[in-house]
């Protein structure tokens, strides 16, 4: 492996035999890695890997955990400092953008004050100051209508709006280290290409005053071929291979590397019967959400934003319909929509040719076991108070009563081993997993009570390639043992490629085409989903 040295005056960052257990798990094993004054490093493995707890540890956010090693931020032990001293580097000199940004957000407070909270406390400009410059972050990040949207709270936002919050409050103080945990996971291949060259761009500008160096952490080798100058590999907590860009993808040594670098979905998809019924159909769906009007106005009246408008979509039997636009197009609100679980302005969505508003009582609540959805964000959507056996077992409690708990435990344990998991994580809770490891404990709470029609927000996004091709595998494979239908949404085109029969694309709350998947990607229509396809190629060129 070759590293920089550990105290050279280009070194910024000096990380020595670092190792990090948590009780008798050994997360970090030994890992010795350097990043110079301005350089991009891109830190690559699969999920649960250690590459996140090594970006902790820098920070000292690991207070359940054994750390021993060094860790040097330009030339001072960070293990000496004081907490004190520690929160002054942090947000200003060291700066990370979190995984998952909706628990990494304060649900209580508007974006545009989180975003001014930081710039405040650490550059001690005026609030009206700190304001303005939250909005060009949020222009920046390439959020649409930023003085709207700063008085917007998280749960408002989709998650690549939020996604791009967390990257304007991670540069809001020109910080000269920052830590990138996957921070393209939530956009779509349009934005992904935007924040790129933003982080490059700052980068580049900040290097040149501050020596800004990034430590970008991901799954995504086309974003690490794009973005950094140097690739470290991790596998089970060790740094098995470094090197220069050209050297890692072109001629890998270690075999971990290689299968990573080999990695691809595949199309494994069964084609759908010409005799099978429709599950789901949204017939001239619209949904409207209720706006504060600017200015005094905005205490006693509200506008409307139009989130869907007229929709219409089919989901058969055994059929995976994917939906593709950019973040804030109206995806997951129209999937809430077709779940019953979003009001709509006018419209029907139907089951199996029943009017969803005419399910009462027991029957709805049979419905909803026929209807079930994977959440985008996995550590948001599962209780940080219940474990892995209550989780994945709460479905079954509700619409399973006649099992005992014995018949219960076995279907549990059945599930997870279907997803890659083993028994031995049923009394362990979300926050003791990986990202990838948490989305698929939400995957097997979905299945584990065996519905008709599964909404997918962005199930592969926390997954790292070779785990992200599993899972995909093993959503085609129950697709094809329960005749499950799939309404699929991924900002990956590669992935709907592998995974949807059909494919619709929303822009602006709008269907602007759908299709068979093979002819809307040979020879699409619309301009906006030629923009998409050029930029999903765009970002393969780089690979």
């Amino acid at each position: 492996m070759s590293a920089l040295p550990q105290d050279t005056p280009s070194t910024l960052l000096s990380i020595e035999h670092l190792s990090v257990r948590f009780g008798d798990t050994l997360a970090v094993d030994d890992v010795t890695l350097a990043i110079a004054r301005g350089e991009r490093v891109a830190l690559v493995g699969e999920s649960g890997s250690g590459k996140t707890v090594t970006a902790l540890a820098v920070l000292r956010l690991l207070s359940d955990a054994a750390v021993t090693g060094s860790i040097r931020f330009d030339g001072d032990e960070l293990a000496t400092k004081s907490e004190r001293a520690m929160r002054g580097l942090r947000g200003s000199d060291i700066a990370m953008i979190f995984q998952e940004p909706m628990s990494a957000l304060n649900p209580l407070y508007t974006v545009g004050e989180q975003i001014a909270e930081t710039i405040v406390l650490h550059d001690g400009v005026t609030k009206a100051q700190a304001y303005e410059r939250a909005v060009e972050l949020l222009d920046r990040t390439g959020i649409a209508e930023p003085r709207r949207r700063i008085g917007s709270y998280p749960h408002q936002l989709s998650g690549g709006q939020r996604q791009r919050v967390m990257i304007a409050m991670a540069l809001a103080c020109r910080p000269r280290l920052l830590l990138a945990d996957e921070p393209t996971t939530a956009l779509d291949v349009t934005i992904r290409a935007q924040i790129v060259d933003l982080l490059l761009e700052l980068q580049r500008e900040e290097a040149a005053r501050r020596g800004m160096s990034v430590l970008l952490i991901t799954h995504d080798l086309n974003l690490v071929r794009r973005f950094a100058q140097r690739v470290a590999v991790m596998e089970r907590g060790r740094l098995v291979e470094t090197g220069a860009i050209e050297q890692i993808f072109n001629a890998p040594q270690h075999p971990y590397t290689q299968r990573l670098i080999a990695s691809r979905p595949e199309r494994h998809v069964v084609p759908v019967l010409p005799i099978a019924p429709v599950l789901l159909e949204a017939k001239n769906v619209s949904v409207d959400f209720r706006t504060r009007l600017p200015g005094f106005a905005g205490w006693w009246k509200s506008g409307r934003f139009r989130a869907v408008s007229d929709a219409n979509l089919s989901v058969r039997q055994g059929e995976t319909l994917g939906i593709v636009g950019e973040s804030g197009s109206g995806k997951s609100t129209l999937a809430l929509a077709m779940l019953g679980l979003q009001r709509t302005a006018h419209g029907d969505v139907q089951f199996q040719g029943r009017s969803l508003g005419t399910y009462l009582g027991h029957e709805k609540l049979s419905l909803r076991s026929h209807l079930q959805v994977v959440f985008q964000d996995p550590f948001g959507s599962l209780s940080p108070r219940q474990t892995v056996e209550r989780i994945v077992g709460e479905g079954l409690a509700l619409h399973r009563p006649e099992l005992d708990a014995d018949e219960r435990r076995k279907r549990i344990v059945a599930v997870l081993r279907e997803v890659g998991l083993d028994r031995t994580v049923l009394q362990r809770y979300p926050h003791e997993f990986s990202g990838g490891q948490r989305q698929r404990i939400a995957i097997a709470r979905t299945l584990v009570v065996e519905p008709r029609v599964i909404v997918l927000d962005e199930p592969t996004s926390a997954l790292d390639v070779s785990i992200q091709q599993q899972v995909l595998r093993l959503l085609t494979d129950l697709q094809r043992k329960y005749n499950l239908g799939y309404v699929f949404i991924s900002h990956d085109l590669e992935v709907i490629g592998a995974m949807a029969h059909r494919v619709a694309v929303m822009q602006n709350g709008a269907i602007v085409e759908t299709g068979d998947v093979e002819t809307i990607f040979s020879t699409p229509t619309h301009a906006y989903t030629r923009k998409l396809l050029q930029a999903a190629l765009d970002g393969r060129i780089h690979q």
